[in-house]
């Protein structure tokens, strides 16, 4: 490990970027536990000072991958959704979401680890444990909820032990490292379709290119609410699809669809049981004034999802098509059948 550290941690002036099969051999080094938890922070500070190149990030999914549990690929064109797993301070609106998309027949997977720094907020995991939906504990567990409901969630680190063991190095040091963006894309659904979001767009230009040289038919790249997934309601966003020919990107403007909301909801910190109480209001169909940002910002996202799936014919229609499944309650019948699935499917927890 010490030759790579050597290479990337030679300075601003110094430092070299590794090729593909270097980066490979460091990740091994990490993945079989040859380096020592020193070397691995020291790696990892000096990869985030040279900042790591599409090739030493692709180098590392495939190496992490390859110590990751994966489903069996088969005739499911399952989308996931890749958010940060730092956790979120502000709404979950994946959750929501990926619940009515499932509703409709479309496979989805949700993915997290328990919060890291550095923000430290509510993990995707945490959440659903408060909406009393057991969490997957291996392959099969998730193969079932698939297959049942056409939703399941994936304990990362339960998947992926190597990724697991870095957790006490990324808490200690507490930045991002190159491990905040692999951790998204190990792939354990097989997906066919990834959509994954960004804080901002100098991201984008590094991402694609390691997006196109993996197993995706089509991956998208969201400019969402704290680098999620999530398109807000108060502004414009971006979001590129991603083929292994081409990137196109388009603008998204909730003004567009009649759902822009002023109140900037991406800015507030809501505790696990506040998040619960608006994913199960909005998926009730509740239309508070309280309530209106987040359903917005579920219709929006719910439209724009089913469209690139090819559900619907557009935005505006998968929008509509979004608002009704809301009016007529289907989103908490789901949410509700994803529960009982789980608790009835699930193996017995010690």
């Amino acid at each position: 490990m010490q030759q790579w550290i050597k290479e990337v941690g030679r300075g601003k002036r110094g430092a070299k970027d590794l090729t593909y099969e270097e980066a490979l051999k460091a990740a091994a080094c990490i993945t079989e536990g040859e380096a020592t938890d020193a070397q691995i922070a020291a790696f990892f500070m000096a990869e985030r000072i040279k900042m790591e190149t599409p090739d030493e990030l692709l180098a590392f999914i495939h190496e992490f991958r390859n110590h990751t549990g994966h489903l069996t690929r088969n005739t499911r064109k399952i989308l996931d959704c890749a958010g940060p797993y730092n956790g979120r301070n502000s709404f979950a609106a994946t959750i929501p979401v990926s619940i009515l998309l499932s509703q409709q027949g479309l496979p989805v997977f949700l993915h997290a680890d328990e919060s890291l720094p550095p923000k430290h907020g509510t993990s995707l995991k945490t959440i659903l444990e408060h909406l009393k939906v057991p969490v997957a504990q291996n392959l099969k567990e998730i193969e079932s909820s698939l297959d049942r409901t056409a939703i399941g969630f994936g304990w990362t680190e339960k998947l992926c032990p190597p990724l697991g063991s870095l957790r006490d190095i990324r808490k200690e040091i507490g930045v991002r490292t190159i491990m905040n963006t692999v951790e998204k894309l190990l792939d354990i659904s097989s997906a066919a379709y990834i959509i994954l979001g960004v804080f901002h767009r100098t991201a984008v230009n590094k991402i694609i290119p390691s997006l196109q040289r993996l197993n995706y038919e089509k991956a998208f790249i969201v400019q969402g609410a704290e680098g999620s997934e999530d398109l807000p309601v108060h502004r414009s966003s971006f979001i590129y699809e991603v083929t292994r020919e081409k990137s196109e990107s388009i603008i998204i403007n909730p003004e567009d669809y009649g759902i822009k909301h002023a109140k900037e909801i991406n800015k507030e910190r809501l505790t696990p049981a506040e998040q619960t109480t608006i994913i199960e209001s909005v998926l009730a169909g509740e239309r508070s004034e309280k309530l209106i940002p987040y359903r917005n910002q579920v219709v929006l996202n719910a439209g724009l999802r089913f469209y690139i799936l090819g559900h619907t014919q557009s935005v505006a229609k998968g929008t509509a098509l979004a608002e009704q499944l809301l009016n007529d309650r289907k989103g908490l019948e789901q949410l509700q059948s994803w529960q009982q699935q789980a608790n009835a499917a699930y193996s017995p927890r010690s």
